[in-house]
């Protein structure tokens, strides 16, 4: 069974920094699109990094310069370091595997169950 298990989310100060992992199982994902996506209450659904098999690194403007996407394909693991953290990066954030399509969309076939990320002022 394919998993993706995030950790690492917790209580933060605006300011401070977090790395959320992304553990993977089930199947190796080193020859795939991976990424993050986040959603805080009453709001959609929203990209904020992704990074392909050899690298390549892409961000939401809201996050750019601040969050950095890495893999450990030998772990089969996924991160997001998040620095200068603000309240409105409070949200449950998602680990995704495998795009279906562009990066940038929703379109992932495997997705983690999330978790909190809450940014106090």
């Amino acid at each position: 069974q394919v998993q993706l298990v995030e950790s690492g989310g917790g209580l933060v100060q605006a300011g401070g920094s977090l790395t959320l992992s992304c553990a993977a199982s089930g199947r190796t994902f080193s020859n795939t699109g991976m990424g993050w996506f986040r959603q805080a209450p009453k709001k959609e659904r929203e990209f904020v990094a992704a990074i392909t098999w050899n690298g390549r690194t892409y961000y939401a403007d809201s996050v750019k310069g601040r969050f950095t996407i890495s893999r450990d394909n030998a772990k089969n693991t996924l991160y997001l370091q998040m620095n200068s953290l603000k309240p409105e990066d409070t949200a449950v954030y998602y680990c995704v595997a495998e795009p279906r399509t562009v990066y940038l969309s929703g379109e992932y076939n495997y997705w983690g169950q999330g978790t909190q990320v809450t940014v106090s002022s």
